[in-house]
């Protein structure tokens, strides 16, 4: 466990934060399926290493442990891979995250994939081998990262792949940064209401790709700035035009009364002078990510929120909606309620000192919290849970002036 605390409410300096995870795997698989280039400013998280190992890997058996995104790309690359036989597996939590849309939609292109232990569900057992259907349908209400597994297959494709889209998308951000990705790199894709088509790419047009800083983790420091009373931090390596949809902390925090300046790829937050809302209510259909962060800020500020678009968050690392409400009922709130795509936060909390939290083998869950130290002293569990997406966490926050000490 670790103790957080903070002797003022002062957020002063630069840091740096590593490349975008998701933009970071997303360009690794790409680059498996066509040819070399280089990725610049790449995610140095747990996450993206355990998918270049498994790319790089010999074994029979790979073992992504809780990387969701590793096991959805890596189903449709290694179907693909012709004459591989991998049992593809994971950590106990990773054997209850629900994959049979994407495995379905595989098999329908002649996949040969079984499942293992329980149906729908990881480990998977996957002998590769040529695809050569063109067209498949699925559902795209639960999971964008599968129609990303997809697209990123089309492209190796010798005729692509036309993807139809049954129910209405989540995540949209997240299929708009693969469109981007696979066009940036000298591809061809369509995407209407219903349907994606994806021209195979023939030829890479880049030698490098330099990624962006991960706007997810740059969430925390949004989220610090706005129980601050002086606020002057830089964050290095970040775009106003961005393709990540986390991008838009940038709006939703300027409800908080956070203020982000653009300047020579970098953005700084400052501390406006406005008064914050008493309630805030925002649909995060497009920015599940967030939620936590969003929620925790609320708490700290004292502000009622309902959030919505939140279906997503119940096959992530944990049920985070109930991780979420059980954490925060140790802060006595009025109220905090859930359901399958919502939650309602009524607040008029104490925000006592030296509350432990539980973190539910979840980065999110332990950096959100931790934000909490700015207003008083936090004791996290399993703190190093968040070298899944940002290995550096809290040593950036120890240059910032936090105190971190062990118990």
């Amino acid at each position: 466990m670790f103790k957080i605390s903070k002797k003022n409410k002062l957020l002063n300096g630069e840091i740096n934060i590593s490349g975008s995870k998701s933009e970071s795997n997303r360009l690794i698989v790409l680059r498996a399926y066509t040819s070399n280039f280089e990725i610049k400013n790449i995610s140095n998280s747990d996450d993206t290493q355990t998918l270049i190992n498994a790319l790089n890997s010999n074994q029979k058996e790979i073992n992504i442990g809780h990387a969701g995104t590793a096991m959805r790309f890596l189903t449709s690359y290694f179907a693909s891979k012709n004459n591989s036989d991998i049992l593809l597996t994971g950590s106990n939590r990773m054997q209850e995250r629900p994959i049979s849309i994407l495995v379905s939609a595989l098999k329908d292109l002649g996949a040969d994939i079984r499942y293992m232990k329980n149906e729908g569900y990881p480990p998977l057992k996957i002998k590769g081998r040529l695809i050569s259907k063109e067209s498949v349908k699925l559902t795209a209400n639960v999971s964008s990262q599968y129609i990303s597994s997809l697209m990123m297959l089309g492209v190796s494709l010798k005729k692509g792949l036309e993807i139809k889209l049954s129910s209405e998308i989540t995540s949209l951000p997240y299929l708009m940064m693969t469109i981007k990705m696979i066009k940036s790199l000298g591809g061809n894709v369509e995407m209407s209401s219903d349907r994606i088509i994806v021209s195979p790419i023939k030829k890479i047009i880049k030698n490098s790709y330099t990624v962006e800083s991960d706007w997810s983790s740059a969430s925390y420091y949004f989220s610090l700035a706005s129980m601050c009373d002086n606020v002057d931090l830089t964050l290095n390596t970040f775009f106003e035009s961005s393709i990540q949809g986390d991008s838009k902390l940038v709006e939703i925090y300027d409800n908080f009364g956070v203020k982000t300046i653009f300047n020579d790829n970098k953005i700084q937050l400052i501390r406006s002078k406005k008064n914050l809302p008493k309630k805030i209510n925002l649909d995060l259909n497009d920015t599940p990510d967030l939620a936590q962060t969003i929620v925790i800020s609320c708490l700290a500020n004292k502000i009622d929120c309902d959030l919505h678009g939140l279906h997503t968050l119940k096959i992530k690392e944990t049920d985070r909606l109930m991780a979420l409400k059980n954490e925060i009922q140790k802060f006595g709130v009025d109220k905090i309620e859930v359901t399958n795509n919502s939650l309602h936060l009524r607040n008029k909390s104490s925000l006592n000192p030296n509350i432990v939290i539980d973190t539910y083998q979840d980065h999110r869950m332990a950096m959100s919290f931790a934000c909490l130290s700015m207003i008083n002293p936090i004791i996290i569990k399993d703190p190093m849970v968040v070298t899944k997406s940002y290995k550096n966490f809290w040593t950036d926050l120890e240059k910032l002036g936090f105190r971190i000490s062990k118990k």
